[in-house]
C-alpha cells in the first residue's frame, strides 16, 4: 500500500523534473539542496534564484524569433520587463543582462531608470514604455527623461488629459502610445477596463489631438487583459478587436509602427502545469500577419511586457511547521512560523495558487491538513485553489520538524506585502538570500536582507527602544 508522501506525488505527477528532485530524501530546486539552506540560514527564509530570470527571457526571445522566421514576419520583437512585478535592483540587474527594454507604471520607476542609466545598465537605445495613470510627478519625471535626451521613452496615454499635460512639460517633439480600454472577461464585475481609452474613441482622439500636432508622434497601440495570454476565445477576441483599431489607425497614421500585446504568459503553479508557449506565440504572430495582409498594411513591431513570466519562477519562500491543531473531526491545522498575509499576500487576496512541497520527510506517511499563519486574522491561511483549501503533507510529528516551500513566488509578493516595512501583527519579514551561478556554473549564495527586528519596527512606528 502506497502511503508515503513520495508515493502521493509520483503516482499523480511527473516527478522529478527540470526544477525539482530529491537528494537524500530532501527536496532540491534547480539542484540547490533546500534543507542545506535551512540549516545555514534558518526559516522562514525567502530566496531568489536569479538564473531562472535570464532563462525565461531567453525562451521568450527564442519563441518569437522562431515564429517570425517561420512565418516570414517582417516586424521586430522587443522584450520589455514590467518593473512593477519586482523593482529590486538585483532583479533589474539580472534582467538587463539580457539586453531588454523596460515598462514602467509610476513616477518612482523613472528614478530607477535614471539610476540604471547612470550605471550604464541601459542607454538611450533602451525603450522605456510608461504605462499607468499619470499623476503630476509621473508626468514631470517622464518629461525630465525625454528632455534629457531619452527619445525612446514612450508614454502610453491612459486618458485624454495626459497628452496636454505631457506637452506642457516636454520641450522636444516626442512619441506616444495609446492604451485601449479592453473589455473585461465575462466573469468580471465590470464590462470595460477602467484603464485606457475606449475602442470606438481612439481614432477620433487621434484625429483631434495628435494628427496635426507637430510636437507629437503616435508610435504604438497597446492593449492589456488581466487573464494574460491564453488560448481562449476571450483572448483571441480582444486581440482581433485591437488589430481592427490598429488597421484603422495605420491607414491614417504613417508613424504608427508598433503593437504592444500586453498581458503576460502564465507561470507554473503545479506539477500538472501544461502550456504550449510556442503554439501561442506562433498563432499570435499569424493572426497579426493575416489581419495586416488583408488590410494591405505593413506588419507592426511587436512589444511584450512580461512581469510575472520574467521573475515569478525565480522566487520561493520556506517555512517551518510549528504546531498542529485538531479543531474538529475534519479540520486539522498546521501552523507555519510566519504569515501568508505578509509574505504571500496573493494567497489570501486573490486565492492565487503556488507550487508547494515539503522540503524533507518525503518517505513519511502523509495526511490532509489546512495551513494557517501566525496572525490573528481569520484570512491568514493558504487557499491552494479557490474553494479548495486543503493540502497534503507528511504527517506532523513534533519530534521531527517539517519544512515546507512555496515556489514561483517571485512576482509581486514582496511589493504587495510591503517587504521591509510594517507587517500585520508585527510579524517580521524573513531573511532573504540570492542564489546565482558563477562563470564555472557553480551556485553562489549570499544573504541580501536580515530578518526584521524589534528595532526596525519601533523605528517605523516612532518608538524608542527601552
Amino acid at each position: 500500500m502506497k502511503t508515503k508522501y513520495i508515493d502521493f506525488i509520483t503516482q499523480t505527477f511527473d516527478f522529478p523534473n527540470e526544477e525539482f528532485n530529491l537528494e537524500d530524501n530532501d527536496l532540491t530546486f534547480h539542484d540547490v539542496n533546500l534543507m542545506e539552506l535551512v540549516q545555514k540560514f534558518g526559516a522562514p527564509l525567502r530566496f531568489t534564484y536569479l538564473p531562472k530570470i535570464s532563462d525565461n527571457i531567453s525562451k521568450s526571445k527564442r519563441w518569437f524569433t522562431n515564429a517570425m522566421k517561420k512565418l516570414n514576419y517582417k516586424g521586430k520583437y522587443h522584450y520589455c520587463y514590467c518593473t512593477k512585478s519586482s523593482h529590486f535592483k538585483y532583479v533589474l540587474d539580472e534582467v538587463l543582462e539580457n539586453k531588454v527594454h523596460i515598462e514602467t507604471s509610476s513616477a518612482f520607476d523613472i528614478d530607477i531608470v535614471e539610476s540604471l542609466k547612470k550605471e550604464q545598465k541601459i542607454d538611450t537605445n533602451t525603450f522605456i514604455l510608461c504605462n499607468g495613470f499619470k499623476r503630476d510627478l509621473y508626468i514631470s519625471n517622464i518629461a525630465r527623461l525625454i528632455n534629457n535626451g531619452h527619445q525612446n521613452c514612450i508614454p502610453i496615454l491612459d486618458n485624454y488629459a495626459e497628452l496636454t499635460l505631457l506637452e506642457n512639460e516636454i520641450n522636444l517633439p516626442f512619441k506616444v502610445g495609446i492604451r485601449i480600454a479592453s473589455e473585461e472577461e465575462p466573469k468580471f464585475e465590470f464590462y470595460t477596463s477602467r484603464l485606457g481609452i475606449g475602442y470606438k474613441n481612439i481614432v477620433g482622439f487621434y484625429n483631434q489631438q495628435i494628427k496635426d500636432n507637430p510636437k507629437v508622434e503616435l508610435k504604438m497601440l497597446h492593449f492589456f487583459i488581466n487573464t494574460g495570454i491564453r488560448d481562449t476565445s476571450y483572448y483571441w477576441n480582444e486581440l482581433l478587436k485591437c488589430l481592427k483599431v490598429y488597421v484603422k489607425l495605420k491607414k491614417i497614421c504613417p508613424t504608427l509602427d508598433s503593437l504592444n500585446i500586453g498581458g503576460g504568459f502564465p507561470i507554473k503553479n503545479s506539477l500538472a502545469f501544461d502550456f504550449d508557449y510556442e503554439y501561442l506565440v506562433e498563432e499570435i504572430i499569424n493572426q497579426i500577419q493575416l489581419t495586416c495582409s488583408e488590410a494591405e498594411i505593413p506588419v507592426p513591431d511587436i512589444y511584450t511586457e512580461f512581469g510575472s513570466f520574467t521573475v515569478g519562477e525565480s522566487g520561493g519562500i520556506i517555512y517551518e511547521v510549528l504546531y498542529q491543531k485538531q479543531q474538529n473531526d475534519r479540520e486539522k491545522w498546521n501552523i507555519i512560523n510566519s504569515s501568508f498575509i505578509t509574505t504571500l499576500p496573493d494567497t489570501w487576496a486573490i486565492n492565487k495558487r503556488f507550487m508547494m512541497f515539503p522540503l524533507n520527510r518525503w518517505n513519511d506517511d502523509y495526511e490532509r491538513i489546512l495551513l494557517g499563519g501566525l496572525t490573528c486574522d481569520s484570512d491568514d491561511y493558504y487557499n491552494s485553489e479557490q474553494h479548495l483549501n486543503a493540502v497534503y503533507l507528511p504527517k506532523y510529528n513534533h519530534e521531527k520538524p517539517l519544512y515546507i516551500g512555496f515556489f514561483n513566488t517571485g512576482a509581486y509578493q514582496e511589493n504587495i506585502g510591503g517587504y521591509g516595512g510594517l507587517q500585520h501583527c508585527l510579524i517580521p519579514n524573513p531573511k532573504h538570500i540570492i542564489i546565482q551561478k558563477n562563470k564555472k556554473g557553480e551556485h553562489t549564495i549570499h544573504l541580501n536582507k536580515h530578518q526584521q527586528t524589534n528595532k526596525d519596527f519601533l523605528n517605523i512606528l516612532g518608538y524608542e527602544l527601552a
